[in-house]
């Protein structure tokens, strides 16, 4: 018996007939009655958002990442520049340095030490009596400590010519420990008082000198005492 091979031809118009009709009337607000085909379209199309999402937050991480990096860099490049500078002209740094301690060894030899005081307030008094004025107020006042130094008010009134005043002022300013003078006041005397021309100076002298190492001492457990309470 013969055997008959009829070939079919596949029927393409059939088959995007179907595919088409899985398409129409699709329900937005419910896909689960979808057919199959945009089920899975659909589903395909929420992971490639999904996906895209998420790599665009990654990409957008490491760029914060990135410019961060960027940033670090250039601080770190203006900072090796700074010490570059630094490390080129360290020679003259040096040299500078050991300039300001020789002036800073220099101020602090003008700066009296407790024992000495008494000299320095005599020399202050010796000062305006070589001037010829009068003291009619050399009183020091109380003490004010700093941080390595301890600074001595002293109100002084003397009376005697201007031009006098001026050279005692002078004078003053020459001594080899460091004395100023502050809050000048000059007016003349009355001239029931004293003879015409004469006049009368008010200041307030102010010394320093070192802190003993006591006196040092003495501050820093202060100074720990009153961070403990705090």
């Amino acid at each position: 018996m013969a055997t008959k091979n009829k070939k079919q031809g596949v029927d393409f118009a059939k088959i995007q007939e179907g595919l088409r009709r899985q398409f129409q009337n699709l329900d937005p607000k419910d896909p689960s009655l979808w057919p199959q085909l945009p089920k899975v379209l659909l589903c395909i199309g929420i992971a490639v958002v999904v996906a895209a999402a998420l790599w665009f937050a990654k990409i957008n991480e490491y760029q914060d990442e990135l410019t961060a990096e960027q940033a670090k860099e250039q601080s770190l490049k203006d900072d090796y520049q700074k010490k570059l500078v630094k490390a080129v002209s360290l020679d003259a740094l040096k040299k500078q340095r050991e300039q300001i301690q020789q002036y800073v060894i220099q101020l602090e030899k003008q700066l009296p030490s407790k024992a000495e005081m008494p000299a320095l307030l005599s020399d202050i008094n010796q000062a305006g009596l070589g001037r010829s004025l009068q003291f009619e107020l050399f009183r020091p006042g109380q003490i004010i400590t700093r941080d390595y130094y301890a600074e001595l008010p002293i109100a002084i009134r003397v009376t005697g010519r201007y031009h006098d005043m001026g050279e005692f002022a002078s004078d003053v300013a020459k001594l080899s420990r460091i004395v100023t003078l502050n809050d000048l006041k000059v007016a003349p005397v009355d001239a029931k008082d004293a003879p015409g021309g004469v006049l009368r100076m008010d200041a307030t002298a102010r010394t320093f000198r070192y802190l003993d190492a006591s006196e040092i001492e003495a501050q820093r457990q202060a100074a720990a005492a009153k961070d403990k309470k705090q």
